[in-house]
């Protein structure tokens, strides 16, 4: 039996990324890719030379990002079970990578960039880890990257819960109506670059009601069938 690879995608702010982790807790032998952090990465490091977006996205048209993450020096770890993004041997604290106007960049760098190589790169990465591991990959575009997806879930929310836990994870650093109008603008982007497509095997999970990532992933995990996973115990270390 092979190991199973889980694609999660889902609306800015759902909580997707909350829902991955406590998915760790419930899959045996699973680990967490969580792809758009490469992107972010990409994104992180440009701005952090100074470079605005607007700029960013004029010399980002048509530019190939497998490349640039390479000059860049990014380079991709899993531990303790989940992602890690180096850049340039540093180690990038994920709310770096997480920030308002890094995420608004990465929907607007996605949209444009040519992610061929990128893509190519992600599912050599997803076929490598799945000789080991039960993969619980997170990004967007996944059933473009990795069609032989076991599992393909698109979680969603209304706007107004996910306004309310992108507040809480800025922690009042941003004002309410900030994060309302960066997750519309975002919402566009992702829709105009078929980001948010389903796809005839995609299940749609609603995480509007559920008041922790805990009971979120509970209504992924009555779509996986558990008993069906092998363990292997590996033990996990920097990959």
């Amino acid at each position: 039996m092979s190991n199973l690879v889980i694609g999660i995608e889902g609306l800015v702010g759902a909580g997707k990324t909350a829902i991955c982790r406590e998915l760790l807790n419930e899959i045996p032998n699973s680990i967490l890719l969580q792809g758009g952090n490469l992107y972010r990465a990409i994104v992180y490091s440009l701005m952090s030379k100074g470079i605005n977006l607007e700029r960013l996205k004029q010399s980002m048209r048509s530019v190939d990002i497998k490349q640039i993450m390479e000059k860049l020096k990014i380079t991709i770890s899993i531990e303790n079970r989940d992602t890690v993004i180096y850049i340039d041997g540093e180690k990038i604290d994920e709310e770096n990578l997480q920030s308002v106007s890094s995420s608004l960049a990465v929907s607007e760098i996605s949209h444009i960039a040519d992610n061929k190589s990128f893509y190519l790169f992600a599912k050599k990465l997803i076929d490598e880890f799945k000789q080991n591991f039960n993969l619980i990959v997170s990004g967007r575009d996944l059933m473009q990257i990795y069609p032989e997806l076991d599992y393909h879930f698109l979680i969603t929310a209304s706007l107004e819960e996910r306004v309310k836990r992108k507040c809480i994870q800025y922690n009042g650093n941003i004002s309410e109506e900030e994060i309302k109008q960066n997750i519309i603008k975002r919402d566009e982007i992702q829709e105009k670059s078929g980001f948010y497509k389903k796809y005839e095997n995609t299940i749609l999970v609603d995480v509007t009601n559920c008041n922790s990532p805990k009971e979120g992933a509970k209504k992924l995990l009555e779509y996986i069938n558990i008993s069906n996973i092998k363990e292997r115990g590996m033990v996990l270390g920097k990959v």
